[in-house]
């Protein structure tokens, strides 16, 4: 693994954190999150089509740049660094690679180009209330998590007319699903018995029988949303009759996802770390600035640690994600999983600390580090807990494998 960054990827990095340090400044956060599309369209625009960040790892014959996973993780650690509200994370690493994975070739090439361009956004509609279940980061995604053909979840059925597809049920946490203008929902098919996951295209502004409500969250910069479908109509990704390994499908999403996650948080924690340090050099107490104490350095200097090994673990885990499967196996999810763990933990500790040194002003609402705080809060409920993503990394990597261990010794 070389570590070193090439002279492409610095300059992706340098130029979206110029633009971002113009355009994104907290104020201008705060703003854009109480708007009713959640973020600032004028500035996902300018993102899109200027730097073409939705589009990094979309191919180059659909519009988009071709980079593979460490130039998206370079970006994301650039938009952690300022909380930067909007559909990218829905967008551009759960919609995009599953319809450029399972898609036909009219539909990649109907999405994916607006996609690129900020026209189109869109949002992965997941039954259940851990979605990173579904992705295989927590859990086996073995179908339970859409409603097993029971009750719950999201069903689909034929049309009468042979029209297409005809969806019902709800989702009650879906990134962005309030504003996306495409839809893309996990839903069983067949019945219990012979029933499988799947998944459907669904334009809510063509589509009738689509209710959205944008809910309240502890972080506005990452809005959610209830999404209800009552006999909603919606196209089958992919040709009839595919049979498509949809958990597979999204298991490497979700490898990759957790990776662009990870990458954030690094770069939310990073920043978070840049304040404290600024405040406590000009803080002063018994005459003296609070830096200066050896407690508060070493506090620091644990902080310092743990982002960097956060850091390394994410470059790791885009490293890993741009390598071909050895041997059948895929440790896309595995070392994203394990990534996203670590740079959880170190956001929740810095965010944490952050708020101690900056004493009671730092859980005002004026103040910069209380939406850090949130960030690292809110994240550690979505997309964690750590321990189950630590769990979930070492099961499938054998580690706890008792059995497979004396026997392998035994031969």
């Amino acid at each position: 693994m070389d570590t070193a960054l090439s002279e492409e990827q610095d300059g992706i990095r340098r130029t979206l954190r110029e633009l971002l340090h113009k355009r994104c400044a907290p104020d201008g956060v705060r703003a854009a999150v109480r708007t009713a599309a959640g973020y600032d369209g004028a500035l996902w625009r300018q993102l899109a089509r200027q730097l073409g960040l939705p589009g990094l790892a979309v191919e180059r014959r659909y519009g988009g740049a071709g980079c593979g996973p460490t130039e998206a993780a370079l970006a994301c650690e650039e938009t952690g660094r300022v909380l930067l509200p909007s559909p990218l994370l829905a967008t551009a690493w759960l919609v995009a690679p599953l319809i450029a994975a399972l898609g036909t070739r009219e539909q990649r090439s109907e999405t994916l180009p607006r996609m690129v361009t900020g026209e189109l956004t869109g949002a992965l509609v997941l039954p259940g209330a851990a979605p990173m279940e579904a992705l295989g980061l927590t859990g086996a995604n073995e179908g339970a998590w859409a409603g097993g053909g029971r009750t719950g979840g999201v069903q689909a059925r034929p049309a009468a007319d042979g029209s297409g597809w005809r969806l019902y049920g709800e989702a009650a946490q879906v990134l962005d699903g309030h504003s996306a203008g495409l839809l893309l929902v996990a839903a069983r098919t067949g019945g219990y018995a012979r029933g499988r996951t799947a998944l459907f295209v669904l334009r809510p502004d063509r589509a009738r029988g689509v209710h959205r409500t944008r809910l309240t969250a502890l972080d506005e910069t990452r809005p959610q949303a209830r999404v209800e479908l009552r006999d909603a109509e919606a196209d089958l990704l992919g040709p009839a009759g595919s049979g498509a390994d949809v958990a597979a499908a999204l298991a490497r999403v979700g490898g990759n996802a957790a990776t662009a996650l990870a990458a954030e948080a690094v770069g939310a924690a990073d920043r978070t770390l840049e304040l404290t340090v600024e405040h406590v050099r000009s803080r002063e107490q018994f005459g003296r600035p609070i830096g200066s104490f050896q407690a508060v350095k070493h506090r620091l200097a644990d902080l310092y640690v743990a982002v960097q090994a956060a850091r390394s673990a994410a470059y790791y885990a885009a490293w890993a994600a741009g390598l071909p499967p050895a041997g059948g196996d895929d440790m896309t999810a595995v070392a994203g999983g394990l990534a996203l763990g670590q740079a959880l933990e170190a956001l929740t500790s810095v965010a944490g600390e952050a708020v101690q040194l900056h004493g009671g002003m730092g859980v005002t609402w004026e103040h910069d580090v209380q939406l850090y705080f949130k960030r690292a809060a809110s994240d550690a409920l979505l997309f964690g807990p750590v321990h189950r993503l630590r769990a979930r990394a070492a099961d499938s990597a054998g580690l706890f494998d008792v059995r497979g261990a004396r026997e392998a010794v035994a031969s």
